[in-house]
């Protein structure tokens, strides 16, 4: 049952999310990314943070927009 839980939750899901700096990306806490916020950061998706900074994923999140393990387009049931 467990892993079922996991499969429904994660189908269609969005990619990780963490806030950016946009030039420098280095990691900034999640107000800077909050509307009405400090500003100054962006949503970076997907990737990770590595030393205080993201990489490997994307400021653009259909760039890395996913359907999450076990999804298929056929919707099966």
């Amino acid at each position: 049952m467990g892993v079922l839980a996991v499969t429904i939750t994660s189908c269609g899901s969005e990619p990780d999310k963490r806030c950016a700096d946009r030039t420098t990306r280095e990691t900034l806490p999640s107000s800077a990314c909050r509307s009405g916020g400090s500003g100054g950061g962006s949503y970076y998706y997907g990737g990770k943070s590595s030393n205080g900074k993201v990489e490997g994923g994307s400021f653009d999140k259909s760039a890395v927009d996913r359907g999450g393990f076990g999804c298929s387009g056929s919707g099966g049931g």
